[in-house]
């Protein structure tokens, strides 16, 4: 567990910093002064002065964050600000930063899955086996068929099927499948596996991935980012759509058993296995960061974000201290949702 906690620590740890980095890179660009560049939350352990920022090693190693100049002052007018002050700085300027974070999470997933399809390839969409007995058999589907789409989503991974067959939670699926160069539908419904827990169709792939040329790389690393993106928000659509469980939310806590488990199946297999394993996790995380980061909540970046592009529209800024009181609100209820998530994990450990 110890080596799994140190995994954990460091795969969050150069995710969150290039978040970081994806904000201070743009306020920089946008002439915003950052006043402290922050990695972890509470007291300060360790910290250094480069040019204009205090860059800041904090005693607990979750989260970060960067200290715009003026930030403190949000009441203050405006013209009273000294130069640099976020405030200060273009609409536009100001978006860009906020978007800076959640931007540079997508490109490094996009430079991780670079990594992985070019050392281990990529799973195309081609059925190898059509079960006994199942809905695909039934359907009249074969083995060399190609999934294009379901219900109308592009299928670019063969991942992806399993995704939209497991969170459709049973419901009928139209299928376009490509057979000898010829495109085919049909439409079936998939049952459910009292084994797996999970709705099937009754196919399955071939343990063989498809060594990419280098066009096919940088194009199927664009899908595994599309495909972590689909599956960030078809898990948040559980909240909505009656399937949502508590179990299904992890925090730290959580995050460190599942790299634990991780690295415990992949051990055996040699240090490539796991390294690759543990890259495949890093993409979720990074790519699950900015997407949460993008939600318009108040205290995220997607709040602050409504509030810029409200600025931008009607040409008048939101008054700082109504936008500072929902933030504020939107901050205290996030620390509970943290204490109940953590609650959950811990839970969920000693059952």
């Amino acid at each position: 567990m110890i080596v799994s906690i140190l995994l954990f620590l460091i795969m969050i740890g150069v995710i969150v910093t290039v978040h970081e980095l994806g904000h201070f890179a743009m306020a920089r660009r946008s002439g915003i002064k950052v006043k402290e560049f922050d990695l972890g939350m509470g007291p300060t352990l360790f910290s250094k002065k480069w040019g204009e920022t205090d860059f800041c090693v904090k005693m607990l190693p979750i989260g970060g964050a960067c200290i715009f100049e003026g930030m403190e002052d949000a009441d203050a007018d405006i013209e009273s600000l000294p130069e640099g002050a976020f405030q200060k700085a273009p609409v536009g300027g100001r978006i860009a930063t906020v978007l800076g974070g959640p931007a540079f999470n997508f490109i490094l997933g996009f430079v991780i899955s670079l990594i992985l399809v070019a050392f281990t390839g990529t799973d195309l969409p081609v059925i190898d086996k059509v079960m006994e007995n199942s809905a695909a058999q039934e359907a009249g589907l074969m083995a060399g068929d190609r999934i294009v789409s379901l219900n109308g989503e592009r299928i670019h991974l063969y991942r992806e099927i399993s995704l939209v067959t497991t969170l459709t939670y049973g419901a009928p699926l139209d299928i376009v499948y490509e057979r000898d160069g010829e495109k085919k539908e049909v439409h079936l419904e998939p049952r459910y596996d009292e084994e797996t827990g999970r709705y099937l169709i009754g196919v399955q792939r071939s343990a063989q991935t498809h060594k990419c040329s280098v066009p096919e790389l940088f194009l199927y690393s664009g899908y595994e980012v599309e495909y972590w993106v689909r599956y960030t928000l078809k898990s948040l659509g559980t909240l909505f759509n009656g399937h949502f469980s508590p179990d299904s939310v992890s925090g730290p806590v959580g995050i460190v058993q599942v790299v634990d488990e991780t690295y415990e199946q992949t051990k055996p297999y040699g240090a490539f296995v796991t390294i690759m394993s543990l890259l495949n996790l890093a993409t979720l995380f990074t790519i699950n960061l900015g997407i949460i980061n993008l939600l318009p909540l108040p205290a995220l970046d997607g709040g602050r974000l409504i509030f810029l592009l409200i600025e931008l529209i009607s040409g008048k800024r939101v008054p700082p201290e109504k936008e500072g009181m929902v933030h504020l609100a939107g901050f205290a209820m996030l620390m509970m949702l943290m204490v109940l998530v953590l609650f959950n994990d811990i839970a969920r450990f000693f059952r």
